[in-house]
């Protein structure tokens, strides 16, 4: 979602940023640990196996909240200033981050990771059907997480930031970034069996479609009601018939939805066709629920991959 902060909520952090800037050094970390802080659930899960509870990991965006309306608190804003590492997607949403890292005293010396610099990106596309809120230039998609074979990259990024910031756990981070890496590299190596076997290569989804990296690392087509961050959320009839037209000719089995969505397009399309409806998760954010249990990104696509199969088989 292309938005500014509101006109109060900029004056409140401005005013904190200014605080901020006036100290001199950021406080030693307790324990002796470094700390990090992620805006969202991909970076701060990877960050979590990559170094356990040898780091202060906080994730900015609240569990359950859309990550397309995040805008950051003065909580938010000292978390960061007071950060070793701060790691964040980048892209059109992330408008925010460049005023407070502009405003943050250079002396403290904050490592930024930003998660569009890291890998080769793309832009957000139109494909037929899709709704066109073209208010400006097409931009970059910020969802590159979604592959699993970006996912590789950005862990071996943020595993040489640790141990640059924290050589003493310097092994200990390697090695369990190895571990990491190489059940990524299951994982891919799943998708790629399931889309080779594959009866089709199409997905429907009845819903924005943040799985740009995914499907272009899988060789597969898409049909969506709206870009992965499309402003708008109801879709025009003619984009709502062009979907069920689409499961309908080409006897797609499944329709998806991502999550944290209304369902309410989805349920619209699975009911006029009889198409299934499935979750294709984009590990953007978790529910509270999943958070406080521990769901990491590899069991959401894990679950993925169920899914994908039986969409596509």
């Amino acid at each position: 979602m292309k938005r500014l902060l509101s006109i109060c909520g900029l004056f409140v952090s401005l005013s904190l940023l200014i605080t901020l800037a006036c100290r001199p050094t950021r406080p030693v970390m307790a324990e002796g640990k470094i700390s990090v802080t992620s805006v969202i659930f991909p970076s701060y899960d990877f960050v979590r196996a990559i170094a356990g509870d040898r780091v202060n990991l906080a994730m900015l965006l609240p569990p359950g909240a859309e990550s397309h309306s995040y805008e950051p608190s003065p909580r938010d804003i000292i978390s960061i200033s007071e950060s070793d590492l701060f790691i964040y997607p980048g892209g059109e949403n992330s408008r925010w981050v460049n005023r407070i890292l502009q405003s943050i005293d250079p002396e403290s010396r904050i490592k930024v990771l930003k998660l569009i610099d890291l890998v080769d990106t793309v832009e957000e596309e139109l494909v037929e059907g899709m709704e066109d809120d073209d208010e400006e230039a097409p931009t970059t998609d910020e969802h590159v997480w979604t592959s699993p074979r970006n996912a590789k990259v950005i862990v071996a990024a943020i595993t040489e930031a640790l141990c640059n910031l924290d050589s003493t756990n310097a092994d200990f981070y390697r090695q369990n970034a190895a571990d990491y890496s190489a059940r990524l590299e299951e994982l891919d190596a799943g998708f790629k069996t399931i889309v080779d076997g594959a009866k089709r290569k199409t997905l429907v989804f009845g819903d924005r479609f943040p799985f740009r990296y995914f499907a272009d690392a899988y060789g597969l087509k898409y049909f969506a009601a709206f870009p992965g961050c499309a402003t708008e959320t109801e879709p025009s009839a003619a984009t709502v018939a062009f979907l069920i037209n689409k499961v309908k000719s080409e006897n797609i089995p499944v329709v998806f939805h991502i999550e944290l969505s209304n369902e309410k397009m989805v349920d619209a399309i699975s009911e006029a066709t009889g198409a299934k409806k499935l979750l294709l998760h984009s590990c953007h954010n978790i529910t509270r629920k999943d958070f406080e249990s521990g769901v990491s990104y590899l069991d959401l696509q894990k679950a993925n991959a169920e899914n994908l199969k039986e969409a596509l088989w």
